[in-house]
């Protein structure tokens, strides 16, 4: 084939492209354009799309085409003519080119939504693919014995990488092996070939399930209930530690925010402002804190509310205190669906906020005891309430 042919073929699928998004901008109904035109629907469509993209976006900066690519490849990733797998592979190469333009810090809103859009494309990806691995065995001649470890291994890997989809960062290498070597087995199947091996595949998915993770976990500390109203007091646990016992919960995936709220001018704060920084907790100053012991629980429970409605791919707050005014805060939470995690003293706990927890982790007491010690309490144990 010429390279004069290969460009006329390239200049049909700009125009081709142009015209389905134009369609897709002035909300036309656009599969019976699609349908006409399945011959035009393969991978070099796909790669065509992400690589228009990517040099429009590096030209100027329109948030309309952005959307418009973002729509189109909503569109034909449920489009169900043609061959399904190809449809899905030119939707994600539309998120993934725009993926890049609207960025976490310009467009936080948008790029929450194209994470999800893009995670529930790669499930769909990995259905399929199981799917032709399936029809596979069943016209491959293989011994009985083959069958069952092949399966049994591709089973396991396939579960272990369901429960790590989520993040996007650095994924594009496995995705590209994981196209290989779907194509590949269709290409075997095509030829009726009676043997390959399966080992790519499960290497592409070992790659694939720890790259991708997702921003879930929002920590909020009631700095004065940790405190307990001691003028110099002492911290007998460490914060990293604390994390790091959060962290083992299975909801947990990676934290998003740490929010500490305090009057940081109390020079008695200094030990555990020093961990803060370096754990990248962001300090919350409350002014009046001596004397309005609820500002901080106020501001907090604020705090929350607010995440709930502005970042709703936040599905687990952890709640550092044993307030028994954070009940309240919690059954709230659990109305929009979220998780709650609380953290407190182990004898300084309210019995109310502990029980509406859907898990609970203990720190150690302080070495100094607070002044007030008749609060309702109850020996807290880490562990699920549901």
């Amino acid at each position: 084939m010429t390279s004069k042919i290969v460009h006329q073929q390239q200049r049909l699928l700009i125009n081709f492209l142009k015209e389905l998004l134009k369609a897709t901008y002035q909300n036309q109904e656009i599969y019976s354009l699609l349908q006409q035109n399945l011959d035009k629907l393969n991978h070099e469509f796909a790669l065509l799309l992400r690589q228009w993209a990517v040099d429009q976006f590096s030209n100027q900066t329109t948030t309309n085409l952005a959307k418009v690519v973002i729509k189109f490849s909503k569109l034909i990733q449920v489009f169900e003519k043609g061959n399904y797998a190809i449809n899905l592979e030119i939707a994600i190469a539309g998120y993934e080119s725009v993926i890049n333009f609207f960025t976490r810090d310009t467009f936080p809103e948008y790029w929450d939504a194209i994470q999800q859009d893009l995670v529930a494309a790669y499930q769909q990806r990995e259905k399929t693919l199981n799917q032709v691995i399936e029809e596979f065995k069943n016209t491959t001649v293989q011994t009985s014995s083959e069958i069952q470890v092949s399966n049994k291994q591709l089973q396991q890997e396939l579960q272990e990488a369901k429960q790590q989809i989520d993040d996007l960062e650095h994924t594009k290498q496995e995705i590209n092996n994981l196209k290989t070597n779907l194509a590949r087995l269709e290409q075997f199947r095509d030829n009726s070939i009676t043997q390959i091996t399966l080992e790519p595949i499960f290497s592409a998915i070992k790659n694939i399930k720890t790259s991708i993770q997702h921003f879930n976990t929002v920590i909020l500390y009631d700095i004065e209930n940790l405190t307990r109203g001691n003028k110099n007091p002492t911290f007998n646990f460490s914060l990293t530690k604390n994390i790091d016992n959060i962290k083992e919960i299975e909801l947990v995936d990676k934290i998003a925010i740490q929010c500490a709220y305090g009057d940081w001018s109390n020079k008695s704060l200094k030990t555990i402002k020093n961990d803060i920084q370096q754990l990248g907790i962001e300090p919350i100053q409350i002014f009046g804190f001596s004397f309005q012991r609820n500002a901080a629980d106020i501001q907090l429970t604020i705090d929350a509310v607010e995440l709930i409605h502005t970042r709703p791919s936040l599905q687990v707050f952890v709640i550092v205190s044993g307030d028994g005014a954070f009940a309240s805060l919690a059954k709230k939470l659990h109305e929009y669906g979220k998780t709650v995690i609380g953290c407190a003293y182990k004898n300084q706990t309210n019995k109310v906020l502990a029980a509406v927890c859907d898990y609970f982790i203990s720190i150690p007491e302080p070495e100094v005891e607070t002044v007030n010690q008749n609060i309702n309490r109850v020996k807290p144990i880490i562990s699920s309430k549901t």
